[in-house]
């Protein structure tokens, strides 16, 4: 292996490094032995080689695909548009043939050419706009049509500009909504159809934790045959399990089934239907459509009268307006489905069909969850719901219910580590010190257990049963019982980090309170950067904070400011990056995807400690959850999560080996609650201090030392 990997990094001129080639040694035995591996690998390790080199021989040793799953789309890109094309021009001359390689997606990424050129429109009530609003949809869906006339792929990412969710819905379908390709005018040319048979044929096949956790989640298949997963970013997996997992039921959502549904049981165009008197009756499809759009009504009555948040009770109106609605949505599903199988040779018909069976399987589906989401004992409720008011300045929107899983870590277990050899990674993978805080949510047993004894109780269920609930014995037994094996290796960082950063924590502030930021945390915040000379960014909890410490501070210190939604991030880290004197300020996204190497950023200024909101309708179930079980809730759950974040948004500041800065956490519970010795084991080993004066002294240094490069 190390040769291999020798050679794929010469042939791309980098440099091999201690942890690179540890790793890659760790990714082929964990392929070997079919032991699960978790790696945290640190910024600059080169990771992505280290896992392709092992993963390409292993897919063309064995002929079976390899699945390389990830988060972001900057990475996807990277993977597919310069690490993977490299690497296979370098292993060419090795091992005889370069790997071949294809990205994969959803079929919702990819323009249906059947919608395009008007089979089956969405209906009205999905594109009523205010004029001006569809004034600017209807110009992007021409781009849209323009962009597709010469497209190779029909993949939305490779539109830039891209455009609205509303706009690019008239061009693509759900592969609930898809008819097939044999029975579509246009599957013999559809970029959906075309990405899988390409990905069926390669060895390393690039998707996202949304597609792997679709091909878990359902009976269907949706990649390709593969025995090994690299999930890179895997800090971020259970998030996006989750959210592939959830559901949302809302009044304008059953309007839209009612559309689609009388659509199909009226022919397709208004009026009555021979076809569709013939299979069902007219008497038999108004009642059933009648019972759905009265459903739908009282849906519409009930949803306001619920308060936002967390829904621990299900009150008995709601209750009952679910359960009308999940038996009328069936019921008009039959009769869809009836339908269904005397149009089998009409394409538009068969398209309308797909489209309402689509909607109605999703409400029927999100009624049921939440109508088994209340049982008595909470540790054991399989789901959480909460009710999504819109905000004062987003009333558009509609009062929602949503309904996500407690715990994923049950379904990745069974449809993910129990079929596959699973290699997780990311540059930030251990909290507090180490690795079973994440291993425990992905439904691992404590490492160096197999999931199978008392002490590793298995996070899906009960041990020794397969997924179908049937007796495991004899050899199949012993074949289970390292399934659920793991180990986890930190193979470091290049970066000293000791030498490289600072960490500074601002003992002398108050605890945060619940009103803004306190005025002494400005007043530390501008001294702070006028030690920096800007080069600083802002990572706040909250995009309230960011924009009341933006408000507080622009025009105050003498450096230009920018706050995200100011115009699109992508643009203000352009900016920020391009002038070393700007700060910029922002939240969530920021404190996970923002790359500036150099003097542009030497300061990372953290206002509290991430935890999640007291009012998260899905953390404080978890915590709950946890508690009812005996267990620490706080700790398993909330520090865990803020430990994470704490690591991704320090992650920030050193880049590249010459980087150098200071993380600078204003919150003072990281010095002084008991839970910060914890918190501050999630990050680098940086040299610390607590010191204002310490502080300020080391970034003057470092904004001088700058300018005298300059």
């Amino acid at each position: 292996m190390t040769t291999l990997l020798a050679a794929a990094v010469a042939g791309i001129g980098g440099t091999e490094r201690p942890g690179q080639v540890a790793m890659a040694e760790s990714v082929q035995q964990s392929i070997a032995s079919g032991e699960h591996l978790a790696v945290q690998a640190g910024t600059g390790t080169g990771k992505s080689l280290a896992y392709l080199v092992p993963a390409a021989v292993h897919a063309m040793a064995s002929g079976s695909s390899v699945v390389v799953a990830t988060a972001t789309i900057a990475l996807q890109r990277q993977l597919i548009d310069r690490d993977l094309p490299r690497l296979a021009a370098a292993l060419e001359p090795v091992l005889g043939r370069p790997p071949t390689f294809a990205i994969l997606k959803g079929r919702g990424n990819y323009v249906c050419k059947y919608r395009l050129h008007g089979g089956a429109p969405e209906d009205p009530g999905d594109t009523l706009f205010e004029p001006a609003a569809a004034s600017a949809v209807g110009k992007q869906v021409q781009r849209l049509h323009e962009w597709a006339a010469s497209t190779e792929t029909g993949d939305r990412d490779e539109l830039v500009p891209g455009v609205e969710d509303r706009a690019w819905r008239q061009v693509a379908i759900s592969a609930k909504e898809c008819i097939g390709a044999a029975r579509c005018p246009n599957g013999a040319e559809c970029f959906a159809e075309r990405a899988r048979e390409q990905a069926g044929l390669v060895d390393v096949v690039v998707t996202n934790h949304a597609l792997l956790a679709i091909d878990a989640l359902e009976d269907f298949i949706v990649l390709p045959e593969h025995d090994v997963v690299v999930i890179d970013e895997a800090h971020d997996l259970v998030n996006r399990v989750t959210t592939a997992a959830s559901r949302e039921l809302s009044a304008p959502g059953a309007e839209t089934a009612v559309r689609r549904t009388a659509k199909v049981l009226a022919g397709g165009s208004g009026g009555s239907s021979p076809r569709a008197s013939a299979a069902a009756g007219p008497r038999t499809a108004g009642d059933v459509l009648d019972r759905l759009r009265e459903a739908a009504e009282g849906l519409a009555r009930v949803l306001p009268d619920i308060g936002p948040g967390r829904m621990d009770v299900l009150a008995e109106p709601v209750a009952a307006s679910l359960t009308t609605l999940r038996a009328a949505a069936t019921s008009c599903a039959a009769q869809v489905r009836a339908l269904g199988k005397e149009a089998s040779d009409d394409a538009e018909r068969l398209a309308a069909g797909r489209a309402s069976l689509a909607a109605l399987s999703d409400i029927a589906e999100t009624a049921e969850r939440i109508l088994g989401a209340f049982g008595d004992d909470i540790a054991a409720r399989p789901d959480v719901v909460w009710m999504d008011r819109p905000a004062v300045d987003e009333r558009q929107r509609p009062p929602t219910l949503r309904v996500a899983p407690l715990d994923v870590g049950g379904l990745l277990a069974e449809r993910v580590f129990r079929r596959r050899t699973v290699v997780l990674t990311s540059a930030t993978l251990a909290v507090g010190g180490s690795f079973e805080p994440l291993a425990r949510q992905w439904g691992l047993p404590p490492e160096g257990q197999d999931g199978t004894g008392p002490a590793g109780e298995e996070s899906a269920g009960e041990a020794g049963q397969d997924a179908a609930g049937e007796e495991a014995s004899g050899d199949d037994a012993t074949a289970k019982e390292h399934q659920l094996a793991w180990s986890g290796r930190d193979v470091g960082s290049p970066f000293d980090h000791p030498r490289s950063g600072i960490l500074y924590v601002a003992r002398h502030l108050p605890a945060p309170g619940r009103d803004g930021l306190p005025p002494a945390y400005l007043t530390e915040l501008r001294e702070l950067i006028a030690a920096a000379g800007g080069r600083t960014l802002g990572l706040f909890s909250s995009m309230r904070a960011a924009r009341q410490a933006t408000e507080e501070l622009r025009g105050v210190i003498e450096q230009p400011l920018l706050c995200q939604g100011d115009d699109a991030t992508a643009q203000l880290v352009r900016q920020f990056a391009e002038d070393e004197a700007t700060c910029l300020f922002g939240t969530l996204s920021l404190w996970q995807g923002v790359d500036v190497p150099g003097a542009a950023l030497q300061l990372v200024v953290i206002d509290r400690i991430p935890f999640p909101r007291p009012d998260d309708p899905l953390a404080s179930a978890r915590q709950r959850a946890v508690a009812a079980r005996g267990g620490n809730g706080f700790m398993t759950v909330a520090a865990a999560h803020a430990g994470l974040l704490l690591a991704q948004g320090a992650g920030r500041l050193l880049r590249t080996m010459e980087d150098r800065g200071m993380v600078a956490v204003l919150d003072p519970r990281l010095a002084t609650a008991r839970y910060g010795s914890f918190l501050r084991a999630s990050l680098p080993p940086f040299w610390a201090t607590t010191n204002p004066a310490v502080a300020r002294a080391a970034l003057r240094r470092l904004a001088a030392r700058s300018e005298r490069i300059l």
